[in-house]
């Protein structure tokens, strides 16, 4: 399931919840209700933005093989074609 940033208009706190990618809570009431979390002293109706994130990015110091493959670099592929 993904996860998502999202801050609190009125705090500029950001927090980050898992849900699908179909829902999209519209204020913190949803959000709170959504995440299972206490809505603490702020009001329901406050809005969140859902935030921009780098989800999905790896660096390549974290691969085991952190070379780009031939046909990348300009090389050819040894069986003839990488799929890339």
């Amino acid at each position: 399931m993904p996860t998502y940033d999202y801050r609190i208009e009125a705090t500029g706190d950001v927090i980050e919840v898992k849900h699908t990618m179909a829902l999209t809570p519209r204020n913190w009431g949803e959000l709170c209700q959504l995440a299972n979390i206490d809505p603490q002293s702020i009001p329901a109706e406050t809005a969140v933005t859902k935030l921009l994130s780098s989800a999905g990015l790896v660096k390549s110091s974290t691969l085991k093989n952190p070379e780009s493959p031939p046909c990348m670099n300009g090389g050819g592929c040894p069986s003839g074609g990488c799929g890339i």
